[in-house]
């Protein structure tokens, strides 16, 4: 943990991280763009695991545990999954606004199909589901708007970094 690029990384994250923690909208957290970051940027990928787990459990141990914990942190690893396939391309904007959007989507789509299954806000039929899903779509407004906007500074303050200190790019 010595490499000045892992300890700026790592800093990074966890500095996003902190935002979970401060009053913000419903799902405009840096969650999602710190797994995506992780994984993308995170030479050891038990690192880039570690650090959105870390940061959850231990927010999570502040703000509450819940019996979601296991879909919510499976998309999680999804999503540094995601930050793997962007490791050649994180200095395309496009490439990086994809990633965004498709964490967002995949968090949208996989947490409130969980809830759904759940039956006790929504029926279990297809209409249950349409509900479920209509009700969540502020949420995912946010959830996208906080992966992108997380992104662009976490992606955006390495890149300014790296050619600000030459020392943390990669050799």
């Amino acid at each position: 943990m010595k490499s000045p690029r892992l300890l700026f990384i790592v800093s990074i994250i966890v500095f996003a991280v902190v935002a979970r923690l401060i009053p913000h909208p419903f799902n405009f957290t840096p969650i999602g763009a710190a797994a995506l970051f992780a994984g993308a940027t995170l030479e050891r990928k038990r690192f880039a695991f570690l650090v959105p787990f870390a940061a959850m459990l231990l927010s999570d141990a502040i703000l509450g545990f819940h019996s979601g914990m296991p879909v919510v942190y499976g998309c999680f690893a999804a999503i540094v999954c995601i930050g793997f396939a962007l490791r050649s391309r994180t200095r395309s904007p496009l490439a990086l606004l994809a990633g965004a959007v498709s964490s967002a989507t995949l968090f949208f789509i996989v947490t409130n199909f969980y809830v759904w299954t759940e039956g006790t806000l929504y029926p279990l039929t297809l209409s249950g589901l349409v509900t479920c899903y209509v009700a969540a779509v502020p949420f995912y407004g946010n959830q996208l708007a906080g992966d992108a906007v997380y992104a662009a500074v976490l992606f955006g303050g390495l890149a300014f970094a790296e050619h600000r200190f030459p020392k943390l790019a990669v050799a």
